[in-house]
């Protein structure tokens, strides 16, 4: 595990997700900190990659920047290492503290041919997220440009971190995405699991300390989940990763 430190800021951007709890709006705090590790997971077959690019190629239809989910039913079925990677992600957020909250968490499987910045507290404001990269090295780092943090995608990466923090999918070591860093000619997808685990849960919002109800009369007010940046609604530069005021 390694949780991420905030660079040093002489005044930091406070960050609001403000999302649905069964039928009201709540609010909390945007967790500045990822935790990511990598643990082992076996290689796919090359039958299995063949499938999957075939899958990504032909129905799919990837552009740069998209992130799209795969079947994962049909998936499963020709994956006979699909539990040994479930299990290496479950072994994993117990040492974070998380017990049993992925066995309980929906999961899926998303290909990207990098990511543009984003964040999903717009509709993921009530989770967490869990990936497990199952694709090897092709020189991509996941960049969170608000805290500092960049961690480099290979097989067996795996993360937690905030639905509301802004991030992208880039070359190892770019501030920026740029579409043609992922172009027709070049191998870029990435293939990954992703978990949705509850904020509300009380070991998730320890282990990134996560506080709740820090805007009552806003969030109660409104009808849409969203992220309001020091009292704004605001949304993200997909080039840079900047914070922008939401149209």
């Amino acid at each position: 595990m390694s949780p991420s430190t905030p660079p040093q800021q002489a005044v930091r951007d406070r960050l609001v997700s403000c999302f649905r709890s069964g039928d009201a709006m709540r609010s909390r705090s945007v967790s500045d900190m990822v935790l990511s590790g990598v643990v082992g997971v076996p290689v796919p077959s090359a039958r299995l990659v063949a499938d999957w690019e075939r899958e990504i190629s032909s129905h799919l239809g990837l552009e740069p920047g998209d992130v799209e989910a795969l079947p994962l039913a049909r998936a499963r079925a020709r994956w006979p290492d699909y539990k040994r990677c479930v299990q290496a992600a479950a072994d994993w957020t117990r040492t974070l503290g998380l017990g049993e909250v992925l066995a309980s968490s929906d999961v899926a499987l998303m290909a990207c041919r990098g990511a543009r910045y984003h964040h999903d507290g717009a509709q993921y404001g009530a989770a967490a997220f869990c990936n497990l990269f199952v694709s090897e090295d092709k020189g991509l780092d996941v960049h969170f440009p608000c805290i500092g943090e960049r961690i480099a995608l290979a097989r067996g990466t795996v993360l937690v971190f905030d639905t509301g923090q802004p991030h992208a999918v880039v070359r190892r070591g770019s501030s920026e995405f740029r579409a043609d860093d992922f172009g027709p000619e070049q191998d870029c997808s990435q293939l990954f699991l992703t978990w949705e685990l509850p904020i509300e849960d009380t070991h998730v919002a320890r282990a990134l300390q996560v506080a709740f109800d820090v805007e009552a009369p806003t969030s109660a007010a409104l009808n849409e989940e969203q992220v309001w940046v020091n009292g704004e609604r605001a949304s993200v530069c997909p080039a840079s990763g900047r914070w922008c005021r939401a149209g």
